[in-house]
Formats: C-alpha cells, structure tokens, sequence
C-alpha cells in the first residue's frame, strides 16, 4: 500500500510540434500515424498474396484510418528523451492501437465479412503497426527537422531575461530534436536585477535587438516580457518587423493552476484554455471505447462473484441488494452511482453524509468483507457500461460532501471535468478513505494531477496498480 505522496509522472505531452517548428514536421505529425496503418497493411498483404483491392480489407483500411487519425492522434510526436519514457510511449500506442483494432474487428463482425479475413494477415498486421508507429515517432521528427534546415540548428534569442525566458531555454535545450541553439537574451535591467540562469547570458539591451538578428542571421525570436501596449513592447515588435526572423510570443501563465492548457481559435479569435477536460476530440472516443470494452469484459468475467455477493447479502440482512446514491458527476450533474448493500441504512448523501469508521456498527457482517476487497463497487461497472462512470478517475463524492468541501478547497469542483472512476489515482496513492480537509486536500490534488496528465498509459497502471492494493487497503472499512 503507498501512503505517501508520490508525483504523477509521464511523458511530455506538451512537447508536440509548435508553431516554430518546420511545416514538415507539422506535416508529418498529421499523417503519420493514420497513414502508418495503411501502409503496414498493404505490406502485409503482399507477405501473405492478398489482393489489395478486395472488399474486405479495403474497407479495414478506411476504418484503421480514421480510428487511428482521432485515437492516436493525441500522441505527441517529441520523441521521448529516457528510456522509461520511450517504454511508456510504447505501451501508450499498443494500448491505443488496440482499441483501433478491436473496433476494426467487431465491425468486420457485424457486418459478417470477418470470416473473408486471413488470419495471417491480421496477426502480422497487429503487430507490426506499433512497432513501426513507435520507430517513426523516435526517429522521423529529427530526420525531418535535420532535413528542412540541412543540418544547421535554428538560431534562437529571447526577449526577457526572466524566470519564464529561462525555462523556455531549458526546455529548448532539453529537446535537442528541435535542432535550436539559444544564443542568449536581451534585457534593459541591470544584471544585479536579473535571474542567476540568465546572468552571463544576456546579449545587450532590447533596441540592440535588430541590428544582432541582422548580423547574425537569427531564425526565431521567443518574447517573454508582458504582452502589453507599453512603449518598449511596441518599439520593439515594430523593430522586429525589419527582419525576416519568426518572432512569437510567450505568455505568461504561472499563476494559473492549468488544466489541459492547449490554444485555440475561435472563428480567428486566439483563445488559451486554462481548464479543459482532457476527453476532448479523439480523446474522448478512445477514453470511452477502452471503457467500454473493459466494463463489458470484467462483467462477464465477475458475474459469478456478483450473484454470490448477491446472493449473501439478501440472506444475511434486510433491505435492497443494490444500493443507490446520489452523487455528482461529470460537470457536477446529479448521477446515481449503484453499489451492493454493505451496511443496514441507505443514505442516499443527498442532505447529509456520515462517514463510515473502523467497527462502524451499521456495516454488516457480509458488508465488512465486500467493504474490504471493494466487492462493493462492483455494480458500478454497469454504471460505467450506460456512460456515467469511467473505470478510472475521481472517486464520485455524496452531494452532501461536495457541498460541504467546494467551499474549503479551492479548485474542488476542478475535479468534476471527467466522470468520476471506479478507482483513481487518489485511491491507489494511499487517499481512499478519510473525511478531515487534510485528506481530502490531498485527495484533490491527486484527482486534479490525474487530470493535468492523463493518458491511456496511465489509466492502464492505474487500473494494475489498483489490482495490487485493493487487497492490502488499510482504509477499507
């Protein structure tokens, strides 16, 4: 069981193509990953002298297309810079892949043409496509980003020799796939003013500017200082305008807690997203496929154990089998969350709510063991099948208790941008009981962590991880 507080950590996300980054690449991220499939169909099917114009798997490879360009799609092309994190990218696209491929084959079922399909073909295409989608992402972003500025590295200075000017150099030289050399940064302060990661660095004054990109031929020109009408900002944007170096803007956004920041345009109007839910798009539709096929598998294979609970639970204490309750879902709307009866009262928590505590005397006997192996939650997988729940993300409080916590923690109700899970990353930290505003602020930083980084990866170790301590839970009572 982990008890202690541990960062959630997974790959970059953020890193994906930018605006300064070669229309190639941008290109490429585009249509590498819809297309890869295709193309590894097509080899396949000349291995194993399959025509490549039969019905059949023409139309496998308009649908591996189009599941593929919104499931895999969200996977960024920065190539992992550990060896952890390639794995983890690996796991990520097998994972999505196999979602394409399940949706491909139940079609081809009900259409009743799967039988027409080779098997050959199918298993070698199965386990092809991620490997080669894997190769393309480590290695096709730098081969192209080399090949579009022939070998030599973007030269890059910044505006603003300040905390945001030096992370975004950092990140820079982090990302050595990008093929930028930050030469330095112009300020008008004093050095004694400056941070200690820009001093030595700094270049000259703000209207030294022009004449440096002139003479040193600069490609691109990051400005972090505020995006303001203040005169120096001005001067200085009209002064770029006198050369032919791709000038962008940074803004600011530290004192924002951002949830899936991205950026937008909104019929032209720039838009930055400062919490968004994470299922967007093809997000969206693959975070739904995997639940529904894993709530579908897991009811079919703990049917049995439901009947039993079941079973015990009428014999041994009046009242209902199932419990219903009241609790908020995705967007703070009122679902009704479905639970076996593990004690002799139903609260609904829709006015008040009172935790349950070790010995509580309104647990039953069978109620304190399905309490203790979480046989409990196990009707909420059907709530999972109708589309309420998911199987992984923040654990659905009673409306008495998020009434009563939205007004203490800020940021609560952040947690309500995803349906609420099964299990989260909350729950398999250590933070699945207790009711005092210290465990529940920490429950919610780890819900709203969930949803700053979430992947199918991690939903993936979530649920494993899950699996290993639900029998070992200290605070299931």
């Amino acid at each position: 069981m982990i008890n202690q507080r541990q960062p959630l950590r997974s790959y970059d996300r953020s890193a994906g193509v930018s605006a300064s980054e070669p229309t190639s690449l941008f290109v490429l991220k585009s249509l590498l990953y819809p297309v890869t499939p295709v193309l590894t169909l097509g080899l396949c099917m000349l291995v194993w002298r399959e025509s490549l114009l039969q019905g059949p798997y023409f139309l496998m490879a308009v649908l591996a297309f189009f599941g593929a360009a919104d499931v895999l799609d969200a996977l960024p092309m920065a190539p992992p810079r550990h060896r952890s994190m390639a794995i983890a990218s690996l796991l990520d696209i097998i994972f999505r892949w196999s979602l394409v491929i399940a949706f491909i084959w139940a079609l081809m079922e009900i259409a009743g043409i799967a039988k027409q399909l080779r098997w050959e073909v199918l298993v070698s295409w199965a386990i092809s496509t991620p490997l080669v989608l894997w190769v393309g992402r480590l290695y096709s972003p730098h081969l192209f980003v080399r090949a579009s500025n022939n070998g030599a590295p973007r030269k890059v200075v910044i505006a603003g020799a300040n905390r945001l000017g030096a992370k975004l150099a950092g990140k820079l030289q982090e990302s050595p796939w990008l093929n930028m050399e930050v030469l330095g940064y112009f300020d008008d302060r004093d050095s004694g003013r400056l941070p200690e990661e820009c001093s030595g660095r700094v270049l000259g004054k703000l209207n030294w500017m022009r004449d440096y990109i002139a003479r040193n031929s600069i490609d691109v020109v990051y400005i972090t200082l505020p995006m303001t009408r203040h005169p120096r900002i001005t001067e200085l944007l009209q002064s770029l305008k006198d050369s032919t170096a791709s000038v962008y803007f940074v803004p600011d956004l530290t004192m924002c807690d951002l949830v899936q920041p991205r950026f937008d345009l909104v019929n032209g109007v720039p838009v930055v997203a400062v919490c968004e839910s994470p299922f967007y798009g093809g997000r969206g539709i693959a975070k739904r496929v995997s639940d529904i096929a894993i709530s579908s598998v897991a009811i079919a294979l703990l049917s049995p154990v439901m009947l039993l609970v079941a079973a015990a639970i009428r014999l041994t204490s009046a009242g209902p089998v199932i419990f219903r309750q009241k609790r908020y879902g995705l967007d703070g709307k009122e679902i009704v969350v479905y639970k076996f009866r593990s004690m002799t009262v139903t609260e609904d928590g829709n006015k008040s709510y009172t935790q349950v505590t070790r010995n509580d005397a309104r647990v039953t006997p069978v109620g304190a063991f399905i309490r203790a192996t979480s046989l409990d939650e196990l009707p909420q997988l059907f709530n999972v099948l109708e589309g309420t729940m998911s199987i992984v993300g923040p654990r659905p409080h009673a409306v008495a208790v998020n009434e009563q916590y939205r007004r203490l923690i800020p940021g609560y109700m952040l947690r309500h941008k995803v349906k609420p899970g099964i299990t989260g990353w909350a729950q398999v930290n250590g933070f699945r009981g207790g009711d005092d505003i210290g465990s529940m602020r920490a429950r919610i930083e780890h819900d709203l962590e969930y949803l700053q980084h979430w992947s199918l990866t991690l939903d993936l170790m979530i649920i494993l991880k899950t699996a290993m301590v639900v029998w070992n839970d200290r605070h299931a009572y």
